[in-house]
């Protein structure tokens, strides 16, 4: 692997940046949990409904797919002797980000919209009211935020392995929420379903949001990265899914939701 002083930012020498990749060097096996653990969770909802789903979450589905996949490939190439292939995919990578963004704000019409209807129809919904949905808007939207952010501090900081890897990295478990809770709260309603609609919402996305957080502070102490910002974004975003259902059930910001994403 060649490795030239122009390629380096100036407070990082080629030993550190060797050290960097060396430690990195199992990084992709890790990235295989989080693409499972997306997959398991939205898996038969997307295969279930393929013929109804919209367009929006077609491409909302394979966006995020190939971005977890691509948080496999690129830290296999970078520490395997690939790093020219490497950059050249991560080119292609800051359109597949971009991508990714953009279907993250997409969803919220639709989620908005399935507000409306189960205000119209709250037979049909049973426990999950609009405030519910509202919640849901609230939380993707920090996401789809901070995972821009992430993404944006990973191209700045990529001549620095050890920040770029890990910015990069963060954002597996900054957007997992949406796939891991529907998954978890699937389950939940298949064995509770004779309790229907007496059944506790919460409590499945209280179980994915603390698996995921686990899941980054395993990785962050597996890496050495516990201080990381990257990490406390990633922390703080899954946290404050919670708090924000609580959010969601204040009329004020129903409206404001409905104001910027609808127009």
């Amino acid at each position: 692997m060649s490795i030239t002083m122009t390629d380096l930012p100036p407070h990082t020498t080629s030993a550190q940046r060797g050290y960097a990749l060396d430690k990195y060097k199992t990084l992709y096996l890790w990235m295989i949990l989080p693409l499972v653990l997306m997959q398991a969770g939205i898996f038969v909802d997307y295969w279930r409904e393929l013929g109804q789903n919209s367009w929006s979450i077609h491409v909302h589905y394979w966006t995020a797919t190939l971005w977890y996949l691509y948080l496999i490939v690129q830290p296999y190439l970078a520490t395997h002797g690939r790093i020219a292939l490497h950059r050249t995919n991560g080119m292609i990578g800051v359109f597949l980000a971009g991508g990714m963004g953009i279907t993250s704000f997409s969803m919220l019409d639709g989620t908005l919209a399935i507000a409306e209807r189960a205000a119209e129809n709250p037979e049909r919904f049973g426990p999950f009211l609009p405030d519910f949905f509202y919640g849901i808007v609230i939380g993707e939207l920090v996401m789809a935020l901070v995972f821009t952010l992430a993404v944006i501090m990973g191209i700045l900081r990529r001549k620095d392995v050890a920040n770029h890897a890990w910015w990069m990295t963060s954002t597996a478990f900054i957007i997992m929420m949406p796939a891991l809770g529907r998954g978890i709260q699937n389950l939940s309603i298949g064995l509770q379903i004779e309790q229907w609609p007496n059944i506790n919402v919460m409590t499945p996305l209280f179980i994915s949001q603390s698996l995921i957080i686990a899941l980054t502070l395993a990785a962050a102490w597996r890496y050495k990265q516990l201080k990381h910002p990257a990490t406390w974004c990633a922390i703080a975003v899954n946290a404050c899914v919670l708090p924000a259902f609580e959010l969601g059930k204040m009329e004020v910001v129903q409206q404001l939701l409905n104001a910027v994403v609808r127009g």
